[in-house]
């Protein structure tokens, strides 16, 4: 399985996440700069988490319209799967590739604490965890808005992938991941990178990867 992860100026979990799919799949793994574009097909792309541009605009408004985020475009229209987390969710909304918008949270405050998932039991892609999780989150910009038609939409055609069990931001309708219709493009906010580790009891990670890997 061929993966290709995203680095912009600024991101903290290329190499974290890279790792992941490196030691627990067997993946090769590709770090792209973000000024690079690509024209191959992996199997997967991955925005990682972190701060593009240092959030100084807004949340992912400067790395949209980096060269590498045009040829995810042109991946996304050639039947390709993209996983944005934190951050990279952020892009992919900035970009237009995922509906609404990440918000700062409603404490106005940075939030880095473990939170439980209530997975979609009708996603096509993590339809069958079947289990809350827990995954921690690290973000001060988390709360997702999107207008209530399009929250009518993404709930009547199941493009919610997790929603908290405790709302910690003030994100709509708890929302706390999403997709696009075809179920290829998706993003959250929690971090299932750093839920992958035995030795501090963290390991629901495992199921989002393991759900998400076995579909492509």
């Amino acid at each position: 399985m061929k993966i290709t992860v995203v680095t912009f100026p600024g991101s903290n979990c290329d190499k974290d996440v890279g790792s992941v799919f490196e030691s627990n799949y067997q993946a090769s793994v590709r770090y792209l700069w973000h000024r690079d574009r690509f024209e191959d097909m992996p199997d997967l792309v991955v925005l990682p988490g972190g701060f593009s541009y240092g959030d100084y605009l807004r949340c992912g408004a400067m790395a949209k319209f980096s060269p590498a985020m045009d040829a995810i475009s042109a991946y996304i229209e050639k039947g390709g799967w993209v996983f944005g987390i934190c951050n990279g969710f952020q892009i992919l909304t900035e970009a237009g590739l995922l509906p609404g918008a990440l918000l700062p949270n409603r404490t106005l405050k940075y939030i880095c604490r473990d939170v439980e998932l209530l997975p979609n039991p009708n996603h096509s892609v993590v339809g069958k965890i079947g289990k809350k999780l827990e995954i921690p989150i690290a973000h001060g910009d988390g709360a997702y808005f999107a207008p209530e038609e399009e929250l009518k939409k993404l709930a009547g055609n199941n493009q919610i992938l997790f929603q908290y069990a405790k709302n910690p931001n003030g994100s709509l309708r708890d929302i706390a991941g999403i997709s696009n219709q075809t179920g290829r493009v998706l993003g959250m906010m929690p971090h299932p990178e750093r839920a992958m580790n035995p030795f501090v009891k963290k390991e629901d990670g495992k199921l989002i990867f393991s759900a998400l890997l076995s579909k492509i």
